[in-house]
């Protein structure tokens, strides 16, 4: 197939690789030469880890619209704070027919991605989807150099609205084997592990990531029991709003299990029993995506979803308040809420109708 990537960081170039490596023609697109300065004239990637190799991309620039012309596939691959700017970007140049995925969505990706579309115009006849989580667990390494330490064993994907699933169980399979297919964008947002995992982590180990600049474990040295516990409630608040939702999620530990076939008694067991977290470093700085993206389009729209039904979220809100001082932001304010997805208003039932069959009805 041909397939435009969107973004280059250390999921896109891997995504790429990938691609690439499985036979398929791909277009790398990046905002900024920056980041693509060291394999814009050659178009090579280098793989290391599970997958290795060189690989040739067929297009590497920034130029959107020649990265998505004539594509079957657009994979969106950027923090997803980046996603309704990235939907206005694409939005004159998209083509009926194209599959766009949100590799991840975090929650309510999908959704708030259809809205930006769907406001600026975009050609009908396009689908939209996301996943779950990414892929892989992959870092560049350095120019043209890709590390992926782990490729997970499947990933849950869901078109929105899910009557368009269908299509997507068409054209996957090719494309990766190891997407499948959720029953629809509530499944695939609200198991949302990056919200468990990464915000109430980074900020617990705030001070040592301070001080030594990222240099331990993230996964292993990172989360000790009492962290572990703090996840563990964040992902008991998550479970009940995707249950109040009509559905059911997977745990944290069932998570793991089903990603990595890694098991555990409880959350702090399975994280430490995954080799795959084996030589993934904390982040350098807290100005990470783990907080930039994963506490206003991951915790803050849980919480406000549990608001708009009456599920206490103590914990997940905790850590936002906390993320707001540390990072001087308001997250509340810049995160995503029921008005940004397109669910103001909307009862339950109603949306499992827009997710379902795209039919929206106050």
């Amino acid at each position: 197939m041909r397939i435009c990537v969107i973004g280059a960081g250390n999921g896109g170039q891997a995504l790429a690789g990938v691609l690439a490596q499985r036979g398929h023609e791909v277009m790398l697109f990046n905002r900024s030469e920056k980041r693509i300065s060291g394999i814009v004239d050659n178009r090579t990637l280098r793989l290391e880890g599970e997958s290795s190799g060189p690989v040739k991309l067929a297009y590497v620039g920034t130029n959107i619209e020649k990265a998505i012309k004539n594509c079957q596939i657009v994979m969106i691959v950027v923090p997803a704070f980046a996603h309704a700017s990235v939907a206005e970007r694409i939005a004159p140049y998209i083509e009926a027919g194209q599959i766009i995925i949100l590799n991840p969505g975090r929650t309510g990706g999908a959704l708030e991605f259809k809205k930006v579309l769907d406001a600026n115009n975009a050609k009908p006849g396009y689908v939209i989807a996301e996943a779950q989580t990414f892929l892989f667990a992959s870092r560049i390494a350095g120019p043209g150099l890709v590390r992926i330490f782990r490729m997970k064993n499947a990933v849950p994907v869901s078109a929105l609205p899910a009557k368009d699933n269908h299509i997507l169980s068409e054209a996957l399979p090719e494309v990766f084997p190891e997407f499948v297919i959720a029953p629809n964008v509530l499944y695939t947002s609200f198991n949302n592990i990056g919200a468990v995992f990464h915000p109430a982590a980074l900020l617990m180990n705030a001070g040592w990531i301070e001080t030594t600049h990222g240099n331990f474990q993230f996964y292993l040295d990172g989360i000790s029991p009492s962290v572990a516990r703090v996840l563990t409630k964040i992902d008991e608040e998550r479970c009940e709003i995707a249950r109040a939702l009509k559905i059911e999620p997977l745990g944290a530990v069932e998570w793991l299990d089903f990603a990595y076939d890694v098991k555990g008694r409880d959350l702090y067991e399975a994280i430490h029993n995954n080799d795959g977290y084996q030589g993934i470093r904390a982040p350098v700085s807290l100005y990470n995506r783990y907080i930039l993206e994963d506490v206003p389009m991951s915790l803050v729209p849980i919480s406000y979803f549990g608001k708009s039904f009456g599920i206490n979220t103590t914990t997940i809100d905790s850590i936002i308040n906390i993320a707001n001082v540390v990072m001087g932001i308001n997250y509340w304010e810049k995160g995503r809420n029921m008005d940004s997805l397109g669910l103001s208003g909307l009862s339950i039932n109603s949306i499992w109708d827009y997710v379902e069959m795209g039919v929206k009805a106050l």
